[in-house]
């Protein structure tokens, strides 16, 4: 009896494990900092921007119209699990196309042919950005030919740079291999590297990227070992201002001491020249008080008489 009135009962499509069962329920506003960390599309950076955008889409469970070609149109023979596909699909699509075009400048957003369906609105920034994604491989070449390690940054950063440049050429179906890589890497290298270089050339196994790293930053700090003896002798700047104050304290007494002075008047003068007079009340040249005018003026308003036979005059004045 209770088999034959299990019969009876409606089956549970819900209770069935599927994808379909998934429903987008996350709010939009939990991934405000998902989507504001998106660099809009500005013509240069095609290759992190549409991979920023599946990320996001990705994370925030919109994908769905991404990933699955549109559903077929409902019926009136449609069930309750085909229903909820559509549903699912329509509204991933719709939000992802929203997504989609508000991470693009509103300069390129008008070169782009509009689209109902968000695969093909992505497919159709695509074709716009192959010319722009060859002339940004030729960019990373060129700049992985000219990248050399500077010594100050340090060797793991270096080999990681390396690396994501060549990774970033593999999206645009231009792979480097791991072995021409680490070739590559090590030629980039200083030529404080040098023993190390060679002693990798005479090796017969060929190390992989995380086997380079670890060795190289092993070098690195056996290099940074060894070069403060060598900065020791060169830097020596508290012996050198020292000399430099000496030398600075002899240059001035050796300045200040220059024999005699010939201003000043050490013995006799053998020039034979006369020593011009001067008035010590007026301060010029050329007299003394005794005929100075200035000075018989003063005396006639102090009333004091000026007396002509001798040198000597009252000098309170």
């Amino acid at each position: 009896m209770a088999s034959s009135s299990s019969t009876n009962h409606p089956m549970n499509f819900s209770s069935k494990p599927n994808y379909t069962d998934t429903e987008i329920s996350a709010p939009l506003v939990g991934h405000t900092g998902l989507l504001s960390s998106i660099d809009p599309l500005n013509g240069m950076n095609y290759s992190s921007w549409i991979e920023q955008i599946k990320i996001a889409l990705g994370v925030m469970e919109l994908d769905f119209a991404l990933r699955v070609d549109r559903p077929l149109p409902l019926t009136n023979e449609s069930t309750v699990e085909e229903k909820r596909v559509i549903d699912q699909w329509e509204r991933s699509n719709r939000m992802s196309l929203m997504i989609i075009k508000n991470s693009i400048s509103l300069a390129i957003r008008g070169a782009i042919p509009d689209s109902e369906t968000a695969k093909g609105y992505l497919n159709s920034v695509e074709e716009q950005f192959k010319g722009t994604s060859k002339a940004h491989a030729s960019t990373l070449i060129l700049k992985m030919l000219t990248t050399k390690y500077d010594g100050v940054s340090g060797v793991r950063e270096h080999i990681l740079i390396m690396n994501d440049m060549a990774n970033k050429l593999k999206s645009m179906d231009m792979e480097i291999s791991e072995g021409f890589l680490v070739h590559f890497i090590m030629t980039s290298l200083p030529t404080q590297f040098g023993p190390f270089k060679i002693n990798y050339n005479t090796q017969k196994e060929k190390w992989k990227m995380s086997e380079l790293i670890a060795m190289c930053v092993q070098e690195e700090e056996r290099l940074k070992i060894e070069k403060p003896d060598v900065a020791h002798l060169t830097t020596t700047t508290p012996n050198k201002r020292k000399f430099n104050d000496g030398a600075k304290g002899s240059h001035k007494r050796n300045k200040s001491y220059t024999g005699p002075n010939k201003s000043q008047k050490t013995g006799p003068s053998t020039s034979g020249t006369k020593r011009e007079a001067k008035c010590r009340f007026c301060k010029k040249l050329g007299h003394t008080q005794h005929d100075c005018p200035k000075f018989k003026e003063w005396l006639a308003k102090k009333g004091i008489p000026y007396k002509e036979n001798t040198g000597k005059q009252p000098t309170d004045h």
